[in-house]
């Protein structure tokens, strides 16, 4: 009877064992995405800096996978961060730009992610996973009137949001200066001063009875500096209100925000998403303000790095990737979560001043190292503000082996396929400009499917890296080149902004063509006479740029199409003309009743 008994225990444990182990085994992994703003690869100890203290990243790549190709799919913010979420070029979706502004400038605007666009959020969250986004947003807000939220990140498939729908920029800090379209406010405030100046004038000729003027004159000389003064003072004076604000979902929770603690929230609210959700499949995309200029004063990490603010900004991002990677671990979640770290693109080297020192990163070896400010920036090449290779990081414990590092170019638009293959999502779906990267991150495979790479400034090609089959070689043709100013520099220091189109580029016939894997710095160009394969690389490409052109299946208009033979056929609305970008007030998210907004978040719990 005992020995009938104990075997039906036995039995029951077992029955139970594997229906723990069973949902184990078939509950989809959990993935955590870590993107910093503005990161030079350089500033990374894993990646060769051996100045700034940053062990908890370093630990992420010792315990997992480094990338040394990672490839951002624009030198920019909007457009990076849209082709990383769509896994498609930001020209698909409307978000490369034909002229000077290369992202989004104003919440206020109706530019964004359009509402048809999907995102790996969305995908995931049709697989039954709890999403969220903590932290910088940077992709459009309203369409058509306030509260409308066609581009809110609850749209586009995060079940929860907490953070800046716009971004950290300057004017958020009082003294910092302002980077919104400097050279429009200097016009327009000069436009109004002149005006005021003439209507005083006027007053006086009048009081004093040197000439009649008509009353006509003066009614319509008053109104028009009424309306100088308002085009000018409410969209950017008043920028500090409008772009930097605190939302939750679809509400405004503060405005302006409040800088300082602004770190403690992104890194509180994240780690609570998790807890949150122990038990539930999730997706976080932890996208953090640092180190974005203006650059944060944190009394903990103030004064302690080697690298002036710019270095106690980067170890506080360590701090903040090792507390998530600590709440990941602690919570027994490692070995099915799936972790990333990154950044949109490469860091600005040359923002500085005398007293904060240097503001900007540093990007190695690799070329193209410029701050360009007024967000306006555009570039090929390797490295920079404006730079494309940036970090790749992967850790999956049990998963992926440890320590390894992949030479093998790869791009951020390729985590839209990998998340959607390991979350078991079949369903059809538009074509991507990614590949699933598990193959290759867990040694399955030797060569990634990128043979080619497409770099794009807005919407022009200017750049082609061809890894051809059986190589170690990576070529890189460039079709054209931002003009550097003054001669011999690595940006546009004379005129601080560095365009895409017309007489602010020189095309190259033939190409510029650099090899990567020798020359990773692009310093020295091929030739027929150093390249045996010189002309084979050119042929190839233009077969590629040919392909590729007839896979888009968005195609987004061209202004210039004359001076840039890749530029694409219309068919796409442009999400980056003046109409969109600019301000509009029945747009403006806003916290109380327009244009008296302003409300502050309860941090006592800070």
């Amino acid at each position: 009877m005992r020995s009938h008994l104990l075997a039906h225990l036995l039995y029951l444990l077992l029955a139970a064992g594997r229906d723990v182990t069973g949902k184990e085994v078939d509950r989809k992994p959990n993935f955590v995405l870590m993107m910093v703003d503005d990161l030079g690869i350089g500033d990374v100890g894993c990646y060769g800096n051996d100045t700034i203290r940053t062990p908890n990243i370093d630990r992420l790549a010792s315990e997992g996978v480094k990338l040394t190709q990672h490839i951002a799919a624009a030198p920019l913010c909007t457009p990076s961060r849209a082709a990383f979420m769509t896994g498609r070029y930001a020209l698909s979706s409307g978000l490369g730009s034909t002229g000077r502004v290369q992202v989004l400038l104003f919440l206020g605007g109706s530019g964004g992610l359009p509402p048809s666009e999907t995102t790996f959020a969305k995908r995931l969250q049709q697989h039954g996973y709890t999403t969220s986004l903590v932290g910088k947003w940077h992709l459009g807000v309203n369409c058509e009137h306030r509260g409308d939220h066609c581009h809110h990140p609850n749209q586009h498939g995060f079940s929860y949001f907490y953070g800046l729908p716009f971004t950290l920029f300057n004017d958020c800090v009082p003294g910092q200066g302002s980077d919104i379209l400097a050279d429009l406010q200097h016009a327009l405030r000069n436009l109004t001063m002149l005006l005021g100046v003439g209507l005083f004038t006027l007053v006086c000729v009048h009081v004093c009875g040197l000439f009649e003027v008509s009353l006509w004159l003066f009614v319509a000389l008053f109104f028009l500096s009424i309306l100088a003064t308002a085009v000018w003072y409410m969209p950017f004076k008043l920028l500090p209100t409008w772009n930097c604000i605190i939302m939750r979902n679809q509400e405004v929770i503060e405005q302006p925000m409040t800088v300082e603690t602004l770190p403690q929230r992104l890194l509180g609210e994240a780690q609570n998403f998790i807890k949150r959700n122990v038990d539930n499949p999730f997706l976080l995309f932890f996208s953090l303000a640092h180190v974005h200029t203006p650059l944060f004063k944190t009394p903990a990490f103030a004064g302690k790095s080697r690298h002036g603010r710019y270095g106690d900004n980067l170890e506080e991002v360590d701090w903040m990737i090792g507390k998530i990677t600590e709440t990941v671990d602690s919570l027994g979640l490692a070995n099915n979560t799936l972790m990333y770290f990154t950044s949109d693109h490469g860091g600005h080297l040359e923002d500085a001043d005398s007293i904060i020192g240097q503001k900007g990163g540093w990007n190695g070896i690799y070329k193209g190292r410029n701050h360009l400010t007024s967000f306006l920036v555009g570039k090929p090449w390797e490295g920079g503000r404006g730079g494309i290779r940036v970090p790749g990081i992967f850790r999956w414990p049990g998963r992926l082996a440890a320590g390894r590092v992949v030479d093998e170019p790869t791009s951020l638009m390729d985590l839209y396929p990998t998340l959607k293959y390991l979350a078991k999502d079949t369903q059809p779906d538009r074509q991507s400009d990614g590949y699933n990267l598990m193959p290759l991150l867990e040694g399955k495979v030797e060569r990634s499917e990128h043979e080619f790479m497409f770099h794009y400034c807005g919407i022009y090609l200017n750049a082609v890296r061809w890894h051809p089959p059986g190589s170690d070689a990576v070529f890189k043709v460039h079709f054209f080149t931002p003009n550097f100013s003054p001669p011999g520099a690595g940006g546009c220091y004379d005129t601080k902004v560095c365009l895409c189109h017309g007489d602010h580029v020189t095309h190259h016939s033939p190409p510029l063509l650099y090899d990567l894997f020798h020359d990773p710095s692009e310093s020295r160009p091929l030739t027929p006479y150093t390249e045996p394969r010189y002309a084979e690389i050119l042929e190839q490409t233009a077969k590629a740029v040919e392909r590729h052109q007839n896979t888009l299946t968005n195609k987004q208009a061209s202004d210039d199409t004359h001076s840039h033979p890749n530029a694409d056929v219309p068919s796409v609305q442009s999400q980056m003309t003046w109409d969109k970008i600019l301000w509009r007030p029945w747009l403006q998210p806003c916290c109380g009743t327009f244009p008296f907004c302003g409300c502050k978040e309860d941090t006592t719990h800070i």
